[in-house]
């Protein structure tokens, strides 16, 4: 019996096992939380201020799984699961999924690059995104409704990506997802590439995402069954929760220059129909940013940006949103925030019953009508890393 709890114990210490001895499992997370005052928020009331409290501002809180084995001659085998939850009530996110923010496994190669299977993030977020504000700031600063996915909204399922190594400074990163309807490959088909370039103190990145809705109807209309998720959260595009397809074409580039870094970006994004979907023509979505932050002492950054974006098609509304933010690191992993947004929505929209409606406010990606044209936000949150 003591022989047994010897074993034992060498082999959960790592004594046993040389095979395993350049492996590693590790345990992370982020826990992300603040009050939020809103104003302009619709409800049954009317268009009232508000004080919520809020989850998911500068990172959604998550905790996941991320691990390597060395197999030798610079191959490795790596795998990640990754939960969303909501810290206020402590329910699933990514629609209940137990690990819906990733889930993946793959062969990783130190000259020729990662292939990973699962559900991933498209090449767009993980190449593209980073060089916008979204990066530092989050949620607020996102296109009006996350109308490009410029927040990451959605993930894809049933995917296959290759990730290649830095060469000079480059990057490429493609994806395919499989619809899995028989006799109809491009059935909820979803493919994506990107491409980067770093170089000292300048980033650019460029990219573009396909994703097909699928053939499910429910009452004529297209209900979305894509292996990508969906983008309709928000007053600004729950009307083509009917598309046919979803296209997106990003660009961003960013520049430092001492403490001060300066970024742009520009999308555009349609929404396509067809005999399936309920709104009658394609709508299109351009948008573009710019933003400027400050790093005022190693523990402690300022930011400001603007995000103007246009629609056609189905409706023409324009909307300008203004946002800053401050961000304090009272540790390498805890720190204090405070983010504020106002937008201006004009013209016209499409509502999720088909009808056309002045454009209504709705600051980032937070999927909260304004139930007007102007909407403001604030939000001063507490986030820890482990």
């Amino acid at each position: 019996m003591k022989a047994k709890k010897v074993v034992v114990f060498m082999i959960s210490t790592g004594f046993i096992s040389a095979a395993h001895a350049q492996s590693s499992v590790t345990l992370y997370g982020i826990i992300d939380s603040g009050i939020a005052y809103y104003h302009n928020a619709s409800s049954p009331a009317g268009n009232q201020s508000t004080l919520v409290k809020f989850s998911s501002n500068l990172s959604g809180p998550r905790w996941g799984l991320k691990g390597t084995e060395d197999l030798g001659g610079g191959l490795a085998a790596v795998f990640r699961i990754e939960n969303g939850f909501n810290i206020g009530t402590g329910a699933l996110n990514q629609g209940g999924r137990e690990f819906g923010r990733q889930s993946f496994v793959g062969l990783s190669s130190q000259s020729y690059g990662t292939v990973t299977v699962g559900r991933q993030y498209d090449p767009l977020v993980e190449l593209v995104q980073p060089l916008t504000e979204d990066g530092l700031f989050g949620s607020t600063f996102a296109t009006p409704g996350d109308i490009d996915n410029y927040d990451n909204s959605l993930r894809v399922n049933n995917s296959v990506k290759y990730t290649s190594p830095v060469l000079r400074g480059f990057q490429l990163e493609t994806l395919y997802a499989f619809g899995g309807v028989a006799g109809s490959t491009g059935n909820g088909q979803t493919y994506s590439a990107a491409a980067s370039y770093t170089n000292g103190p300048m980033g650019l990145a460029a990219g573009y995402f396909f994703a097909n809705g699928g053939t499910t109807t429910t009452a004529g209309a297209r209900v979305w069954t894509s292996s990508s998720d969906s983008l309709f959260n928000s007053g600004i595009n729950s009307a083509f929760a009917s598309a046919k397809s979803i296209q997106i074409a990003r660009v961003a580039g960013e520049y430092a220059i001492g403490s001060t870094t300066f970024g742009a970006a520009f999308s555009n994004t349609v929404y396509g129909r067809d005999a399936l979907s309920s709104f009658r023509e394609s709508a299109k979505f351009n948008s573009a940013s710019v933003f400027a932050n400050y790093q005022v002492n190693p523990a402690f950054r300022v930011g400001a940006g603007y995000n103007y974006t246009k629609s056609s098609g189905s409706g023409s509304a324009e909307y300008n949103q203004f946002n800053l933010g401050a961000d304090y690191a009272l540790s390498k992993r805890t720190d204090v925030y405070a983010v504020a947004g106002w937008q201006k929505a004009s013209g016209n929209e499409l509502s999720a019953g088909g009808t056309t409606i002045p454009a209504v406010a709705s600051i980032g990606s937070f999927g909260v009508n304004s139930g007007t044209d102007t909407q403001g936000l604030v939000i001063v949150g507490l986030r820890q890393k482990f």
